[in-house]
Parts: C-alpha cells; structure tokens; sequence
C-alpha cells in the first residue's frame, strides 16, 4: 500500500509540472488535432463542456483525475506532454545560458565568451552601417539599400547582439551576478523586439519614428542603467574595468532616458560598447588561465 501511496504522489506531482494556461491551450490544440468539437470531447470523457471550457480558456487548474481522463479520451500519453515541454525548455536554457552545469569546465565557459566578444566586434562594425542606413531612412526619407539587404543586414547584426549579450549571461552565472543575468536577458528580448519592428515596418508602414526612437532610448535607458549598476558588481572581481565599464552604461543610458538628450547616450554608445568587449574579453582570458592551471596541477 505505501508503494501505491507514493507511485499516487509522484504521479499527481507530475501532473501539476504542466501549469495554465499551456495546459489548457495544449488540450485545445490535442482535441482540434482529433478533428473533435468540445461536445464531442465530453462524451468520451464524461466531463461537463463547461469544464472543457474553462480549462482550454486556461480559467482554472484541472484536479490530476480529470487531467487524466481528458488525455486518456484524447489518447494522449502526459508524459509526452512532459517531455516536450522539458526538451524545449532545455533548449531555451541552452541557448541563452540560462542553465548552466557549474562543473562545465574552464575551456568550455571560454569558447562560449570568445564567441560573446567576437560577436560584440561584428556587432560594434556593423553598427557603423546601420546607423547610417536608420540616418537615411528616418531623417532623409530614402532607403540607401534594397529591402532584402536591408532585413539581412539587420538580421545579422540581431544575431551579433544576441550572442554578444549572451557573454554577460555567462558572466552573471560564473560571478553569481543575477542582475546580471536578468537585465541581459531583457536586453536581448527587446532587441528583438525593437528589431523586428524595423523589418516589418517595411511591409506594414512606419509609425512616427520620433515616438519609436523616444521609446528606444528609454527602453534601453532604463534597462541600461540596471545592467551598468550590475556590471559594477563585478568591481571585487574584474577591478577597474568594471568600475568604469559600469559608470559608463550608467551615465550613457541616463542620457537616453532624457530622450532629449539621448544623441549624447547614442555617442557614448560606442566608448561603451568598446568597454563591454573588452571586459569579456579579459573575463575569457581569466577563464583560459584557470585552464591552464588546472591542466598543469
């Protein structure tokens, strides 16, 4: 009985891994996929179609029982559920280093920053081109490029942030930096956005790019702020690197803020990203030294 007991308690435990309202939206997706209509759902499984309702609409949280009954109806194993949110949680974690093994060894964490600096001078470069390419296209009124040189261009350079931030979300990891971690995640999640934008403004019109450039500057006003107080934080690690490389976000992005005065913030930009690589760069021959230490003992 006490083995039943338990097998019952892990089962349940399981069953709560799955919350709302991606339960709800998966048992939606599962029945559409069997060609069945809630109705038709409800008298397989003997629930009531306002039940159905509700927990598709993800407005309540099914007892384990009913979670049961309904997969078992739509012939659908949970533990499929389960997996598949796991491997794609995992990947998400990978990608962005959010989840990172701490007996990962020193030339691992090394690769993944030399790829972050590398990518941070692709992305500095590159900048360059785009900034004139926005000049002429927001203030002349001109697209000095195709369409498709254009979205390529700013594609590349998003994929050059992204992986150049991703160095700061190993730096957090490795110095216990959650700030850190936090603030560049975000940093990343709205150079999609902002990015993006700037594609699809091609196809569906612009909005006024004085309100786009204002909420630029104090999106990454505020975050930047954030990320140079927790850039500072890794004063007792990385010396007066941080100290300035800190200051400098901090006073950079408190010009954005100001909209009014964020050309200023956009010509500190560059010092400060300059500042940035540098700081990953020696972060990543600190790792490659403690390497060799350790491939020396």
């Amino acid at each position: 009985m006490k083995t039943s007991s338990s097998d019952h308690k892990h089962q349940t435990k399981n069953l709560q891994i799955m919350k709302q309202p991606e339960l709800g939206q998966k048992i939606s997706e599962l029945r559409k996929s069997k060609g069945l209509t809630q109705e038709e759902l409800v008298e397989q499984c003997n629930i009531s179609v306002r039940t159905i309702q509700r927990i598709e609409a993800g407005d309540v949280t099914p007892r384990s029982y009913t979670i049961k009954t309904i997969l078992s109806a739509l012939d659908y194993d949970l533990e499929r559920i389960q997996t598949e949110e796991s491997r794609v949680a995992k990947e998400f974690k990978k990608l962005f280093l959010l989840e990172i093994d701490d007996t990962k060894e020193a030339g691992y964490l090394n690769r993944q920053l030399s790829i972050s600096w590398i990518s941070g001078i692709v992305y500095f470069i590159l900048g360059f081109a785009e900034l004139a390419v926005e000049y002429f296209r927001y203030f002349m009124d001109e697209m000095i490029t195709n369409n498709i040189v254009y979205i390529v261009l700013k594609l590349v350079i998003l994929a050059a942030i992204i992986l150049f931030t991703r160095g700061f979300i190993l730096t957090g990891k490795i110095f216990k930096n959650y700030l850190l971690r936090i603030t560049s995640f975000i940093f990343i999640l709205v150079g999609c956005l902002f990015y993006v934008y700037d594609i699809i403004s091609l196809f569906i019109g612009e909005l006024d790019y004085q309100f786009i450039m204002g909420a630029e500057a104090i999106t990454y006003g505020v975050i930047g702020i954030l990320f140079g107080i927790s850039i500072l934080r890794l004063k007792n690690g990385m010396g007066p690197l941080a100290t300035v490389t800190g200051v400098f976000e901090i006073v950079t992005y408190s010009f954005m803020t100001t909209v009014i005065l964020s050309v200023v913030g956009f010509v500190l930009l560059t010092p400060t990203i300059l500042l940035e690589i540098i700081l990953l760069y020696k972060i990543s021959e600190m790792l490659k030294a403690k390497q060799r230490e350790i491939e020396e003992a």
